[in-house]
């Protein structure tokens, strides 16, 4: 139990580290790593080794593939190609709901492209919208960041379920179909709250949306087609390598195999993402488009890389007994990982450092636990990400964002919008929970 209750310290002061002294995630999982190895009673040979070990063996497999979406997102933001997904979908939809079009842009759109800037690319949009229809703009606003919020923290390109599943060792595959699973009624969830409580509020949008007609969008199906064609052949390579084989062993499962391996599938859609850059772009180019994503990626790399090394520090030491000895009686199964998951949300802020840091925790657990099936792999990265979104509130950028960007004060904002990320993690831990007993 020393190991257990030496655990609990660490991540109590990487809570302080964070929310107190803002101290960079990076820094305070590698300092983390370096601890628990001493706590724990491992010589300094076996910790560096560790920390250096799980840092290069988390970054080998999902290194390149955050790196390819960030640029797939910053070609997105920067060719308005966000919004000429929303537009499209209005359309389908239809003005009279252009809440449910707003869920469902965000749903899209923050598949390779962080919640917050989503929130912000399409909240001009939002104010446009609301000037035209007589909608409040507080029910599009949460509608937006609730449909964004779900595939942020289920559906890998995205880089925190993306390096939970490399941390448990989860395929690929099968979390992105599973997390869309998730991710639909949890967004659902997010859009009814965002019309029950969004409606009591008033925010004046003094927008003219004439403002938003000058720009020339790229059109929607090469907007659509950098998400969704990698989405397609990475689920097609899960079903090809499905035991079953329900393609044969022939040419084409190679193939399969090939194309819908992430890295390849992400540098696809990375190569149709170019095609959104016209002519009248000419003020930058596909260098600086690419060095704009890749700035993002190399922060992310890095706290990804740190939360391996915590990770494989756990997984030397006899916490995995420990914690599975602890929690057998109690039958908490799945909802282990989203209870730990929104301690820490609640309690530092960032759903991609909760994430990181909680799948660090439970890998060494999975045995234990009896969730190291492969379909329970799948299901215990997406009950991180069902925790890692319980609840945004004011220590959450994200919580800022979305109340700055539409008006609303903090009261508002802690009545709409984290109420509504509340009921969006119990949603999705509850579906999650079913499908454990239908699958494992």
């Amino acid at each position: 139990m020393t190991t257990l209750v030496y655990l609990i310290i660490v991540i109590a002061l990487i809570v302080i580290a964070a929310t107190k002294y803002k101290v960079h995630p990076f820094l305070s999982l590698l300092l983390a790593s370096l601890v628990i190895g001493f706590f724990s009673g491992l010589d300094s040979v076996t910790i560096i080794n560790k920390v250096t070990e799980g840092f290069g063996s988390t970054l080998k497999s999902i290194g390149i593939i955050i790196a390819f979406g960030t640029i797939i997102g910053a070609y997105l933001e920067k060719s308005g190609g966000a919004q000429s997904m929303a537009n499209s979908i209005l359309k389908f939809v239809g003005e009279k709901k252009s809440s449910l079009a707003m869920n469902i842009t965000g749903f899209i759109v923050s598949i390779p492209v962080f919640c917050d800037s989503g929130f912000i690319i399409l909240s001009t949009l939002n104010k446009a919208l609301s000037k035209k229809t007589g909608i409040p703009l507080a029910v599009l606003a949460i509608s937006l960041a609730t449909g964004l919020y779900a595939t942020h923290v289920f559906v890998p390109p995205t880089p925190g379920p993306l390096a939970a599943a490399a941390t448990i060792g989860a395929d690929l595959g099968l979390v992105l179909m599973m997390g869309l699973l998730v991710a639909i009624p949890s967004a659902l969830a997010g859009f009814l709250w965002a019309r029950k409580s969004g409606s009591k509020i008033n925010i004046e949008s003094n927008y003219d949306i004439q403002k938003s007609d000058g720009q020339k969008l790229p059109k929607a199906t090469g907007s659509f087609a950098p998400i969704i064609v990698p989405i397609i052949l990475i689920a097609l390579k899960s079903i090809a390598d499905y035991p079953s084989l329900p393609f044969g062993d022939s040419l084409l499962r190679d193939i399969l195999s090939f194309i819908g391996n992430p890295v390849i599938a992400l540098l696809i859609g990375v190569v149709l993402a170019f095609g959104l850059k016209k002519d009248n772009n000419k003020s930058s180019s596909h260098f600086d488009w690419v060095s704009s994503g890749l700035k993002s990626a190399g922060v992310i790399i890095l706290i990804t890389g740190a939360g391996g090394a915590f990770g494989n520090i756990l997984r030397a030491t006899d916490l995995g007994d420990v914690i599975g000895d602890s929690f057998s009686s109690w039958n908490a199964g799945i909802f282990l990982p989203f209870v730990i998951a929104a301690i820490l949300k609640s309690a530092q802020g960032s759903s991609t450092v909760s994430i990181i840091t909680t799948a660090a925790i439970v890998s060494p657990l999975l045995v234990s636990l009896g969730l190291d099936s492969e379909a329970s792999k799948a299901l215990v990265v997406l009950s991180i990400g069902a925790g890692a979104m319980t609840v945004s509130h004011v220590n959450d950028s994200y919580f800022w964002v979305v109340s700055q960007f539409t008006g609303m004060d903090t009261s508002a904002a802690l009545r709409t919008h984290t109420l509504a990320t509340l009921f969006q993690g119990i949603s999705g831990v509850v579906i999650i929970y079913v499908l454990s007993l239908l699958l494992t």
